[in-house]
């Protein structure tokens, strides 16, 4: 996000909106899943190994299964950022 690059007080789970209010992003940057400048993510890629496809692929199902009951469309975004992480995983093993 390249609002947040600019705006160094800005933090990076924050989005910039129009009118100059901010919003936690919780799709691609959850504060609480980064500790200790470590994102969650890599921590289980790093600790599943092979099995790291296996966990994005059932993350895909949990946002998809859920979306109309808990968080509507930001469990799709949380879906399609698990998708595009698969993508990018795939493509780095071929």
């Amino acid at each position: 996000m390249m609002a947040d690059k600019i705006n160094k007080k800005q933090p990076d789970n924050q989005v910039n909106y129009l009118g100059g209010s901010t919003k936690q992003d919780m799709v691609n940057h959850p504060i609480h899943y980064n500790k200790a400048g470590i994102e969650t993510i890599d921590a289980i890629s790093a600790a599943t190994n092979e099995g790291f496809k296996y966990y994005l692929q059932g993350n895909i199902l949990k946002y998809i299964w859920r979306y109309e009951y808990k968080n509507g469309v930001e469990d799709l975004e949380k879906a399609q950022w698990y998708l595009n992480k698969l993508i990018e995983v795939t493509n780095d093993k071929s």
